[in-house]
């Protein structure tokens, strides 16, 4: 990879539809919720063979950055950018793209975020280098994963026409983004062949976003401009500090990709990519039983009769299911999680309902 390209790893969300597991304290990109290393270690190796060290960076809030460190100490201290409260995906891009144009006046950026599961590392590897060639010319570029059922849990992105331009990979201009469907539409998108799920990896050149943010969100280009002229300065923080709270809380795909008009896209078929945004979803990157049975973090479970189950457990605590199909079950200590798999997604209403009423202690 060119000495000019970077990699963002956006580290800061709380994951709570891993809920009892993932908790504020250690949300779901800090633990092992798929083998011995952390989410978070999975993808800083997931980049080692592409960018050394110095050329990552970690958007994060306080609270993790302290873990994060721990668990990937080879990245330099100063490439950990710290929120001072989550303000969404649009101030993340903002700010990474800020510092790194002032670093290097032609950095290229890859957004990753730091939660994802990604079997064909090899693939990820060709997409993002063909996938940097395209944002070299301008372009923001995304990479879209090939649908492979009617997911609801995830944004579209439409096909266009093929880019002109000798390219790697096959690359489309954006049709179109469209939010979350409802089941119909979702089974309609997949029958076009033409929609990729938004998977929320970006590459861009710095200078292009910051432009394009500038055009979209002005508000957000004048706070960034305002943080600019403190970075590297003894105000620094006091600047980010004063300033980061009045931001708009705004995702990037709404606030600038939406409306861009350079936008490209890289369908990936086969790179075997999870979000892991549900209990559920760990179906996908797990390997189950001859039962569709799947134990994790060393649980002690004992299926009689047993079928398409998840299990979280420990604290050599035996759980026997009897009798049991298509359910999910974690236990914590103290909180015990037991839901239909296809109700899994819900568990974020559980996390308000426990916010609302103050129940921290489970948080």
């Amino acid at each position: 990879m060119s000495e000019h390209q970077y990699a963002v790893i956006m580290a800061g969300g709380g994951g709570t539809r891993l809920w009892p597991v993932s908790r504020k304290e250690k949300p779901k990109q800090l633990l092992p919720l798929l083998g011995e290393e952390t989410l978070f270690q999975s993808t800083v190796l997931r980049l080692r063979d592409l960018f050394p060290p110095e050329r990552i960076l970690v958007v994060t809030v306080e609270d993790q950055a302290r873990e994060m460190r721990e668990q990937a100490p080879e990245i330099p201290a100063e490439n950990y950018l710290i929120e001072p409260c989550p303000r969404g995906t649009a101030s993340v891009v903002g700010l990474a793209a800020m510092v790194l144009k002032k670093r290097d006046p032609q950095a290229t950026m890859a957004i990753l975020p730091s939660d994802h599961f990604i079997r064909n590392v090899d693939l990820f590897h060709y997409l993002l280098k063909a996938a940097f060639d395209v944002a070299a010319n301008g372009y923001l570029v995304t990479l879209g994963i090939t649908p492979t059922l009617p997911s609801t849990a995830y944004g579209y992105i439409q096909q266009g026409k093929p880019l002109d331009g000798n390219y790697k990979y096959p690359v489309y201009t954006v049709g179109s983004f469209k939010e979350k469907p409802n089941e119909q539409t979702a089974q309609q998108l997949l029958r076009t062949g033409d929609h990729s799920w938004n998977s929320g990896m970006f590459i861009w050149r710095a200078e292009t976003i910051l432009e394009e943010i500038e055009k979209q969100m002005p508000s957000l280009s004048q706070a960034l401009g305002k943080i600019e002229q403190a970075w590297g300065g003894a105000k620094q923080d006091e600047a980010l500090t004063a300033i980061w709270p009045e931001l708009k809380n705004e995702t990037v795909d709404y606030g600038v990709m939406e409306k861009a008009e350079r936008v490209a896209v890289l369908p990936a078929g086969g790179l075997g990519w999870s979000d892991v945004g549900s209990w559920s979803s760990l179906f996908e990157v797990l390997l189950p039983d001859m039962n569709g049975n799947i134990s994790t973090n060393s649980a002690l479970h004992l299926p009689h009769e047993t079928h398409n189950t998840l299990v979280y457990g420990g604290h050599d605590r035996l759980i026997v299911t009897i009798g049991v199909d298509d359910m999910v079950i974690i236990d914590t200590g103290d909180a015990l999680l037991v839901c239909k798999t296809d109700q899994s997604q819900r568990v974020k209403e559980v996390v308000e309902h426990l916010r609302k009423h103050r129940q921290e202690n489970f948080l």
